[in-house]
């Protein structure tokens, strides 16, 4: 039986949060205040924490902090969907945290009861990731949140690509985990990248945005969010509004990413299967390369297991890197995945395939 620490400064949150994971036949432990938290865990010892990123006292982000070292636990965010809430929650993901889910408004519980009682479950089987310079990423984390003028320097990427490449499509599906996965991989592709890259981030739509603008602060190559119909062009990254899917579609002539609808049939929203298959009834196989990134569940694992059986390249994280295994798992299984690497490979792999020279090579 999973063991959950619900940390929350509200005592009618906390009891709705308990209430639904009891339900769901775990055992539940409260915690009032972050420090309370910190006492509870060596006593309680939880297989996940939720914790509330806005508290008094010792604020979510010190609490994280603190637990990353001190006990290093599965931790699920569970954030207000303001623009506050997503910048915290998002510097939270790339401190650690495995996941985040919204905060249940007024008789909400139950609409987002199932989200949470299943995030739960994944990150209790999740691999959290070791965060290097964890004390200097809080302190760039308040810095931010704080509103405070900083530059952030961007890394060194593998040498340029040349540009003389036909223009194709890099297709990224990831889901829990995919933050600070995203941030292995999108920082070390240089700004003459040959072709556009496109994320499916399985996301609530306050947070895309803002994470566009972090991955920008990165990247040597531009950060959007698709918003609206966005034209695709090389040394870009468009990042999938949240709560929606995105699609491809050709417009005048020219290859854009267009923002439409959930469709009501896919439990995930991007949804990755859904970009993939937009993008193969426009581009050949070999136009495109399908990257399946760390999450639960199987989203993008037929459409890239197509894409490789029609000749197109494919890469499924390895479970070495993977904070959760199963969605490349699946692509893995269905004999799908091309190439198996873990996440700070993936970027180098990317520019071999594209430079001529690699393509020449295989």
């Amino acid at each position: 039986m999973l063991k959950v620490l619900v940390v929350d400064d509200s005592a009618l949150m906390r009891r709705r949060i308990s209430d639904v994971l009891r339900e769901a036949g775990f055992t539940v432990d409260t915690a009032a205040s972050g420090e309370e938290a910190l006492s509870r865990m060596p006593l309680f010892d939880p297989d996940v924490v939720t914790l509330d990123v806005t508290m008094p006292g010792m604020d979510g982000l010190s609490c994280l902090a603190r637990i990353m070292v001190e006990h290093p636990k599965p931790v699920v965010m569970v954030s207000s969907l303001t623009g506050e809430g997503a910048v915290e929650t998002l510097e939270a993901l790339r401190l650690g945290a495995v996941e985040a889910v919204q905060k249940p408004a007024a008789g909400s519980i139950g609409r987002i009861g199932g989200e949470l009682v299943e995030t739960v479950r994944a990150a209790a089987s999740s691999r959290p990731r070791r965060v290097r310079g964890l004390r200097e990423r809080l302190r760039l984390a308040r810095a931010r949140i704080a509103g405070e003028d900083f530059a952030m320097s961007r890394p060194a990427a593998a040498a340029a690509v040349p540009e003389s490449v036909e223009t194709g499509v890099v297709l990224v599906g990831v889901s829990t985990g995919g933050p600070s996965t995203l941030e292995d991989i999108l920082p070390l592709l240089p700004a003459s990248f040959p072709w556009p890259v496109v994320v499916a981030q399985h996301m609530p739509p306050a947070f895309t945005a803002t994470l566009a603008r972090r991955l920008d602060e990165m990247c040597a190559l531009s950060v959007v969010e698709a918003s609206r119909a966005t034209v695709l062009e090389p040394g870009m990254v468009c990042i999938a509004r949240g709560g929606a899917d995105l699609e491809l579609a050709r417009r005048g002539g020219r290859l854009q990413a267009v923002c439409v609808p959930a469709s009501p049939d896919r439990p995930w929203h991007p949804s990755a299967d859904r970009l993939v298959m937009s993008a193969m009834r426009l581009l050949p196989p070999d136009r495109l390369v399908g990257v399946l990134l760390t999450g639960m569940g199987n989203d993008g694992a037929a459409s890239m297991a197509d894409l490789h059986a029609r000749g197109g390249r494919t890469i499924a994280e390895a479970e070495e890197s993977a904070v959760v295994f199963g969605m490349p798992q699946e692509l893995i299984k269905r004999g799908g995945a091309g190439i198996v690497l873990p996440s700070d490979r993936i970027a180098g792999q990317l520019i071999r395939w594209l430079a001529p020279a690699g393509r020449r090579a295989g």
